[in-house]
């Protein structure tokens, strides 16, 4: 007997559309992709980041359901604002757990000739069909993506998120391997990720990839923490402070941050790296 593949779940539908669980709406994101962009924070996320801000995003089929359809007719009115470099993005909780809704809403975008971006922390990733042919297709209609590594060692990766990093690794080398463009981004945490040694081993990983348009440290901060006491949750990082200017600058220099700027120049289907 085939063994069942446990990231295939029923897909919620109405009216001939697949359904998504949306937790929320940014109208006009400027930090969720190149340019300004309608940012759709969708609901679910089997991660349990020790550092999350969005602890309220973790818990899957609940939220705001909404069609393909709904999503644009809330988001075309500010396509003025887009430019040549917005659009809209899908974020999350994981924007992967709901491959579907994305691979849908992605392809009305593109008939409509709108600039698409996935953030996504990679965890779902799987060459296992019929998921990676779904991915293949979501990849059609991706212009870019912005790719969260928590963590570069993959024991270190489980502690800190409750999942090891290999199958994310292996993400981010198949949109190497497509010319996929690609934002690395990574969460600055003193005393787990601010540690030069695997600051080092992410930089020379990162090297190895060719469609990297961005790398962007992100600093831990705690303004999220009030979600988790009234939510119940305890909260694993209590008492680490965010790091440091100067440890932020020594984690962009040992990233070479700045040799990675494809993205001021980056527009929808012009790549500015060289595969």
């Amino acid at each position: 007997m085939r063994e069942k593949n446990p990231l295939l779940k029923p897909v919620p539908m109405r009216d001939g559309q697949v359904e998504g669980y949306v937790h929320s709406i940014e109208t006009f994101g400027a930090v969720d992709g190149p340019g300004i962009r309608f940012v759709v924070f969708m609901q679910g996320c089997h991660m349990r980041c020790k550092f999350c801000h969005n602890p309220d995003t973790w818990k899957t089929n609940v939220g705001t359901k909404m069609t393909s359809d709904e999503v644009l007719e809330q988001a075309l009115p500010y396509k003025a604002f887009w430019g040549d470099q917005g659009g809209i993005t899908l974020s999350g909780g994981e924007i992967l757990l709901q491959i579907d809704f994305a691979l849908e809403l992605f392809t009305k975008c593109k008939e409509l000739g709108i600039s698409t971006c996935l953030d996504t922390c990679g965890q779902p990733f799987t060459r296992r069909q019929p998921w990676f042919g779904k991915f293949q297709k979501l990849m059609d209609v991706t212009d870019i993506l912005l790719v969260d590594i928590k963590h570069i060692n993959s024991d270190e990766h489980k502690r800190l998120t409750g999942f090891p990093n290999e199958n994310i690794l292996d993400l981010t080398r198949y949109l190497s391997d497509i010319g996929k463009p690609v934002w690395i981004r990574h969460v600055l945490i003193p005393g787990i990720t601010d540690i030069d040694k695997y600051l080092m081993e992410l930089d020379a990983y990162i090297k190895t990839l060719h469609n990297v348009e961005k790398v962007e440290i992100l600093p831990y901060h705690t303004m999220g923490v009030h979600k988790y006491h009234e939510m119940g949750i305890k909260y694993r990082l209590e008492g680490v402070e965010p790091p440091t200017e100067d440890r932020v600058k020594n984690a962009q220099e040992l990233l070479h941050c700045d040799d990675y700027r494809g993205y001021l120049s980056w527009r929808p289907g012009i790549k500015t790296f060289n595969p």
